[in-house]
């Protein structure tokens, strides 16, 4: 049987749709609106340590925001500078919108290995340092449309995003739409 993670989502399966916008703030209102996502959980300036971007050493400011619906995660990323990055590789491209799929794993430098053999270099290397865990984004732009962000599952990972799932079941799309995940 395939393990099931604690937000419901199997393991090795996707676990988070991300789309890229120019303002976390209408995006998180209109998304909540339109679709019923919320409680959404703001990260503003998201830590990401030793980050490249294409191979290269990076710093890149971005504020992002999370939020379930049933048991799959959305994720609200606005870039607030101008360095080169994945997001804005997508923005100049063709605009604001979908970014990637997030599909959760436990062997992590293995499937970079199988999706760099299966042409679809990284992008995007970091470690986020609150769950101790690891991230990579491997460009599938030219087969699938999107990349792929492989988000590396330990059980600090699994209950952060197990936290945010809770939060979501049974609220009433109105009470503390927006929460910090900081402090």
């Amino acid at each position: 049987m395939t393990e099931l993670l604690g937000f419901g989502q199997p393991l090795g399966g996707i676990m988070e749709v991300a789309y890229v916008v120019p303002d976390l703030e209408e995006a998180m209102g209109h998304w909540t609106r339109e679709l019923g996502v919320g409680p959404w959980f703001r990260f503003n300036h998201f830590p990401l340590a030793n980050a490249s971007y294409r191979g290269t050493p990076c710093e890149m400011d971005i504020d992002l925001a999370l939020g379930f619906s049933g048991t799959m995660c959305f994720e609200l990323i606005r870039q607030n500078d101008d360095q080169p990055s994945v997001y804005m590789d997508i923005v100049n491209k063709r605009g604001y919108g979908f970014h990637h799929w997030a599909i959760s794993t436990r062997d992590f430098d293995g499937d970079i290995k199988r999706y760099e053999a299966m042409n679809a270099p990284m992008a995007l290397y970091g470690e986020v340092p609150p769950v101790e865990a690891r991230a990579a984004y491997m460009d599938t732009s030219a087969t699938l449309g999107g990349m792929i962000e492989l988000i590396e599952i330990n059980d600090k990972v699994d209950a952060f995003f197990t936290t945010m799932y809770e939060a979501a079941q049974g609220w009433d799309g109105k009470t503390d739409p927006v929460r910090s995940l900081e402090g």
